[in-house]
């Protein structure tokens, strides 16, 4: 055996030429794959000059690759978080209609207070919508035309933006 993963293994046979199809016969009968091999000095060599080729040019490139990412995040970042602003709006004036009287908030809380911070504000704004602030406890709520996605529904508009996988100390 050479190798082993998940699917299968690989394993190096050495025959006489007059058993070769005999054992290739058997093999497929029990369902394993033969593939022969002839070993090639040159093809070798020329496939490790390949990967030697190929490592260079991959240290190369990875310094102009990493300024140009450090760059264009930043600009994808702004996209982002700009299109979080226009689904803050927008929900916001679906919800509670023109004229358009509201202020958007970014809070970071940790995620021990995180329990207490929703019950203040859910306490707060328990007036903006009353029906739905009294159905809270209610998992299978439906309200017409709002489409939850198995997100918790709240009397204020609420999303989450999730920077976890991002690194802000380099």
């Amino acid at each position: 055996m050479i190798a082993e993963d998940a699917e299968g293994g690989l394993f190096t046979v050495t025959l006489f030429r007059k058993v070769i199809d005999e054992f290739k016969a058997k093999a497929r009968e029990n369902r394993f794959i033969v593939r022969e091999f002839y070993f090639n000095e040159k093809e070798l060599q020329s496939e490790k000059d390949e990967i030697i080729k190929l490592e260079a040019d991959k240290k190369q490139q990875y310094g102009p690759l990493l300024r140009w990412l450090k760059v264009n995040f930043s600009e994808a970042f702004i996209a982002w978080i700009h299109v979080k602003a226009l689904r803050v709006f927008v929900e916001s004036v679906l919800r509670y209609g023109l004229p358009v009287n509201f202020q958007a908030v970014i809070l970071q809380p940790n995620k021990k207070s995180m329990k207490r911070l929703r019950d203040v504000l859910n306490a707060v704004f328990r007036h903006l919508d009353e029906a739905a602030a009294a159905n809270m406890k209610d998992v299978n709520m439906d309200i017409p035309g709002l489409q939850l996605n198995n997100q918790e529904y709240y009397p204020y508009v609420s999303f989450k933006i999730d920077l976890t996988s991002l690194d802000f100390g380099s």
